[in-house]
């Protein structure tokens, strides 16, 4: 995780997964995820590669299974020194 003397900016975002209903059915959590990088990637000004996202957030996004995503999550971004992003729930 995260200490305090390595942390720069922290922002809570919410990310629409509306998108991600558009993929098949089998590969919308997998869909969801790729739409969470690219959308955190985008706001940070960061390399896909660079991110990190907590297992509760993939939790998350796949309670309730494969198929049945959420429409929407709230997300905190910590961008570090490094260039490290973290993708966390608030």
């Amino acid at each position: 995780m995260v200490e305090n003397n390595e942390l720069s900016t922290e922002e809570l975002i919410n990310i629409s997964l509306r998108p991600a209903r558009a993929s098949s059915r089998r590969r919308r959590a997998d869909t969801a995820i790729e739409i969470i990088k690219d959308a955190v990637a985008k706001y940070t000004k960061s390399e896909p590669g660079m991110i990190w996202v907590d297992n509760k957030v993939n939790e998350f996004i796949w309670k309730r299974g494969r198929e049945h995503i959420p429409t929407k999550v709230s997300l905190k971004i910590i961008k570090l020194e490094d260039g490290t992003t973290e993708v966390i729930l608030p």
